[in-house]
């Protein structure tokens, strides 16, 4: 297919085959029976590599069965958030997603039990193959282990005989498990290769079918029934003028177009990169996704492999199968110097590439009610001489409706809460589509103190991945050393236990509390937590009256982080028309998206609520018109600076 008709097409490649949740050993080094605790991941070949090369640029969808249960719809939810199309995704409703349990034990040991006993994604029909859907894209990923029963055989091959009859090209990745055949025992799951002529037969029977091939040399060995890799790969150049690419881990790989040579390094090789080996369990999927980077853009053999290689190198240097896969930025910044730590995941500019560009969604803007407020609930009610302190759950439920009646369910909006007294909004907002972010400081502690216990690690480990740990410092360029240090210390600490428990950080500074501040201020402070080594993915920031200061700010942010989520504005409880002025300055600034304010908000209705001056509905409708009226005024001051 040439190029011009494969760009014509609403996608470059769709993959079918397993889809499944990876529950992967958080303990390094121990056997599986000793691990206590499991990060959570999509999983299944094919759909790691849908997943990698979204992530690298091309435009993929997945065809699979998921179970009609909470993994199935996390998968799901997953693929949506990679940029997957999952058209071809079905929920069924009578069996369950399949589970995979993995281990890190050491560098050649990687203990593997899949829970596959009628799974939903071997159920998967000729019924559920759209022939349509088939032909929108330029190429068509089929696997083994899709091969191995009659059902998901039928879908397998009615697929690729409708890519091919649409014009487009068929991948096949050999992606052989003995114990998925029957040919192992069910807690080997590691096993790589036993002989099978069966199988052999069956893998073969698809060759006619193929335009690429990929597999490791124990693959390749299954397909051509023979142990001798240059025997295996001439008897299946017999059968098919595919592109054989054989996987040779550390050595790289190497690629043949034609004739078989008499030797391996015959053919084009593709040189390995020398790294460290942490976890060799899906960098088979990552390389299949670098590879089809190039070749399905039309890319040379070598850049194709250069381009392979490099992405299971990275993923072999991580913890998990689709979460490690990186993206095309990520990549070029790998393939861009030579000079990388032996230990991939030691760099810090590869693991901030990797955590920055794979984040989702994207949030051009945000607009936040933010309702975590504690120490100032509690003077208000204290001020109003009332007993109304269990009352304030409930009012920030109202917060929560008042958000959801102006955003209408769309993108771009965000709650902001605590769970001292706003764990049922909460709790609540795990059922919307909003951003979700929740503090962790101990209010008005300085030095910086976590609420709920010394260690963030730890408090964090009870979080929902989706809440965005909101930090809020008070922090200013002239406080002693000593304080500034103790400070720094905290804010380290968090930040590496964010990226520990997989969390998003916003921290918060504010400076005019303790001290004068110039246009310079914030871009300095900012600098200044850059250098400690501290990546926050948002910045919430006080409003500036100098467009200068903003300008600042954002050559900073661009220096150290250009893919940095951006800032939102603090309100300090100031005016709405207050706040409104002070949007100006800051929407000619593309890294500002927004604003998280509180007080400005829900500081009246409050009080008259917790008075019972107004009923909920009253509350409700009062922070809703005052929500409503800052997010107008900062798209109105959005829109003045775009005209």
């Amino acid at each position: 297919m040439s190029e011009t008709v494969a760009a014509a097409r609403p996608l470059d490649l769709i993959a079918l085959g397993r889809s499944s949740v990876d529950l992967y050993g958080e303990q390094i080094g121990g056997r599986l029976e000793d691990m206590g605790s499991f990060a959570k991941y999509i999983g299944g070949s094919p759909t790691n590599t849908a997943v990698g090369a979204a992530r690298l640029g091309l435009r993929t969808g997945l065809i699979t069965r998921v179970g009609a249960d909470h993994m199935g719809r996390f998968i799901r939810e997953e693929l949506q958030r990679e940029g997957v199309d999952v058209s071809g995704v079905v929920s069924d409703p009578d069996r369950l997603t399949a589970l995979v349990l993995l281990g890190i034990r050491d560098p050649d040991s990687f203990p593997l039990i899949f829970y596959r006993e009628n799974c939903a994604d071997m159920a998967l029909c000729e019924a559920d193959i759209d022939p349509e859907f088939v032909a929108s894209a330029g190429a068509l990923l089929i696997n083994g282990t899709h091969l191995s029963r009659p059902d998901v055989r039928a879908a397998s091959l009615k697929a690729a005989r409708a890519i091919k009859a649409a014009g487009g090209q068929v991948i096949f990745d050999i992606d052989y498990r003995p114990v998925l055949w029957g040919l192992a025992q069910k807690d080997n799951g590691e096993d790589r290769f036993v002989a099978s002529a069966v199988v052999t037969s069956k893998l073969q029977s698809v060759l006619p079918l193929c335009d690429l091939i990929v597999g490791t040399e124990e693959e390749i060995h299954i397909l051509g029934g023979t142990t001798d890799t240059l025997a295996a790969l001439r008897t299946i150049r017999a059968a098919t003028d595919a592109l054989l690419v054989c996987k040779r881990g550390a050595d790289g790989c190497v690629a043949f177009p034609g004739t078989i040579p008499d030797s391996l390094n015959g053919g084009i090789v593709g040189r390995g990169f020398p790294i460290e080996v942490f976890n060799v369990l899906g960098a088979g999927d990552a390389f299949m996704a670098g590879f089809l980077r190039g070749w399905l853009h039309g890319e040379s053999f070598e850049t194709c492999c250069t381009y392979a290689n490099a992405c299971g190198a990275l993923v072999v240097s991580r913890h998990g199968c689709a979460p490690a896969e990186p993206s095309w930025a990520e990549l070029q910044t790998f393939l861009g110097h030579a000079d990388w730590p032996r230990r991939l995941r030691d760099s810090v500019v590869l693991e901030q590439a990797h955590w920055s560009t794979n984040r989702h969604p994207d949030y051009p803007d945000l607009n936040v009610l933010a309702i975590d407020h504690r120490s100032q609930f509690a003077e208000m009610v204290e001020a109003l001489g009332t007993e109304n302190l269990d009352r304030v759950p409930r009012f920030k439920e109202l917060a929560l409706h008042a958000l959801e009646r102006v955003a209408c369910e769309n993108h771009g909006f965000g709650l902001l809460a605590d769970s001292r007294y706003g764990s049922r909004a909460l709790e609540a907002a795990a059922d919307t589509p909003y951003w979700i972010g929740r503090p962790i400081e101990l209010p008005g502690s300085r030095p910086l103190q976590f609420e709920g216990g010394r260690e963030a690690a730890t408090i964090l480990a009870d979080w929902p991945l989706d809440h965005v740990v909101k930090c809020l410092v008070f922090y200013h360029p002239d406080d002693a050393p000593a304080l500034r240090e103790a400070q720094d210390r905290q804010i380290l600490r968090l930040f590496e236990a964010c990226r520990h428990t997989r969390h998003e950080l916003l921290l918060e500074v504010i400076a005019s509390k303790h001290g004068s501040i110039t246009t310079a201020t914030m871009a300095d402070l900012v600098d200044h937590f850059y250098a400690l080594g501290v990546y926050p993915d948002w910045w919430k920031l006080e409003p500036a009256s100098e467009p200068a200061a903003w300008t600042a700010v954002e050559a900073v942010i661009r220096k150290h982080d250009p893919h940095c989520r951006g800032i939102l504005l603090l309100g300090l409880a100031a005016t709405q028309d207050a706040l409104i002025t002070s949007f100006a300055a800051a929407a000619n600034s593309s890294m500002v998206k927004g604003f998280a304010v509180g007080r400005t908000i829900w500081a009246e209705p409050a009080a008259r609520w917790l008075r019972g001056v107004i009923n909920d509905e009253q509350a409700v409708d009062e922070m809703a018109a005052n929500f409503h009226a800052l997010v107008m005024g900062w798209r109105t001051a959005r829109a003045k600076q775009a005209a």
